[in-house]
């Protein structure tokens, strides 16, 4: 029996990570891609029509489908039947028809083909109830940066239309293993336009974004054990932050990206350290005499949720940046691992055992209400939009292991499903700025 374990019984990749604490290259573009499976339906989701854009057809990419697949799969948003109509960003749309079509807003935009081999993108959003024009962008961008166009169309239609900050021009990172190869993946935040920043023989487990997205922690048994790298995004480059004696694991960024907690074996059971984000000697953050794993910073940079077997059985606690005594957070189950806080800070997501099956799980701070979100039974490594809005997490669905996405109120959910390979430890990254 391992020693250090919390569930020799656990299978999954995440918990797999668990149990290794017990024991470089630019960027590529991706081969396989991925699709987008919305179902569900949410309480309450804003009808929208997005005809075509004109000139798409032509396009290697077709813009308003790719709106309109971001806004169905932030739940918020049910598309409107908009086929026949022929529209653009410089319209003035018959808004007696939309209404009778039962739309409460309407995109409506071009894509041209410049002589320099650019596109011309543009675009603009009327609020079909109020008869209001409610403003519109232009981008002018290579072939390339279609798809990202089409996601800051997503990101300003739901901010207009929410109040609340989009999410669709941000990128995740994941890890996929497909016979004895472990690529580490970093992707728009649908999945697609995967391009690879790492590659290795060995596993890859526990990436994490720092705050600015520049860069990515993760783990990597390269060296025949677990080690704590820190790897730029667009250079490639990476640097050693912790190989220290016996386990090096489970790296979470602080909120300022100066520094990162880690769990460290250095002294005996895994133990929580705060270490630079550039390396050096860690401070160990408190004794005991149990296990205590897989932090992650509270958005005020005050205090770590992580996991302990400390009261016989995994479960999640809260303790201060500066030590002392833990708070256990977690009630509900015996088996509680793997916490995410929501950016808002209103929010725990962790995995949880429901009989011998792993779900997805939700708590409100605040009330302590917990949730349980997924239908499925092997869930793992939950993460958090950066709007707080919508979970990632892997799982296995009819037989193949599947990245997917969720509303708060698991009403509805996207399955992004990968060709090859089996896919886990997904990690939503922070809003892009441009």
């Amino acid at each position: 029996m391992l020693s250090d374990s919390f569930a020799s019984t656990a299978p999954s990749a995440r918990r797999r990570g668990v149990l290794a604490l017990l024991a470089a290259s630019p960027l590529a573009p991706a081969l396989a891609q991925f699709r987008v499976e919305v179902t569900g339906v949410g309480l309450r989701q804003l009808p929208i029509a997005l005809p075509a854009f004109r000139g798409e057809d032509g396009a290697v990419q077709k813009i308003s489908r790719i709106v309109q697949a971001d806004l169905e799969r932030s739940g918020q948003f049910r598309s409107v039947d908009a086929a026949g109509v022929a529209l653009d960003e410089g319209s003035m749309p018959d808004m007696a028809q939309w209404r009778q079509r039962t739309a409460d807003a309407l995109v409506a935009g071009s894509i041209q083909r410049l002589a320099d081999g650019r596109y011309d993108v543009r675009f603009r959003l009327w609020d079909v109830v109020k008869a209001q024009d409610l403003g519109g962008q232009g981008f002018v961008v290579v072939q390339a940066d279609l798809r990202l166009v089409a996601h800051r169309i997503a990101d300003y239609v739901y901010e207009k239309l929410t109040g609340e900050r989009g999410i669709f021009s941000t990128r995740i990172a994941y890890v996929t293993k497909n016979g004895g190869r472990y690529v580490l993946w970093v992707a728009d935040a649908d999945g697609e336009n995967a391009q690879s920043a790492l590659t290795s023989a060995e596993p890859i487990i526990s990436p994490a974004w720092s705050p600015n997205g520049a860069q990515l922690a993760y783990v990597s048994f390269e060296s025949r054990k677990p080690v704590v790298y820190v790897h730029d995004i667009a250079s490639g480059q990476r640097r050693l932050v912790a190989n220290f004696r016996g386990s090096n694991s489970a790296p979470a960024w602080s909120p300022d990206g100066s520094r990162l907690a880690v769990t460290l074996s250095r002294d005996g059971l895994s133990q929580l350290y705060i270490i630079s984000a550039q390396g050096g000697e860690p401070r160990r953050l408190m004794q005991s005499s149990g296990i205590d794993t897989e932090p992650v910073f509270a958005p005020d940079g005050q205090s770590l949720y992580f996991v302990s077997d400390r009261g016989g059985a995994p479960q999640i606690y809260k303790v201060g940046l500066q030590g002392g005594n833990a708070q256990r957070v977690t009630f509900s189950g015996n088996y509680n691992i793997s916490p995410a806080i929501s950016p808002d800070g209103q929010w725990l997501a962790y995995i949880g055992r429901v009989g011998g099956a792993f779900k997805l799980h939700v708590m409100e701070l605040a009330s302590g209400n917990v949730t349980v979100l997924s239908d499925t039974t092997d869930d793992e490594s939950p993460s958090f939009a950066p709007n707080s809005r919508l979970l990632m997490f892997a799982t296995r669905q009819g037989g193949r292991e599947a990245l997917m996405t969720t509303t708060l109120d698991g009403q509805v959910k996207a399955r992004l499903a990968g060709q090859t390979g089996d896919i886990r430890e997904p990690a939503w990254g922070p809003f892009q700025k441009y």
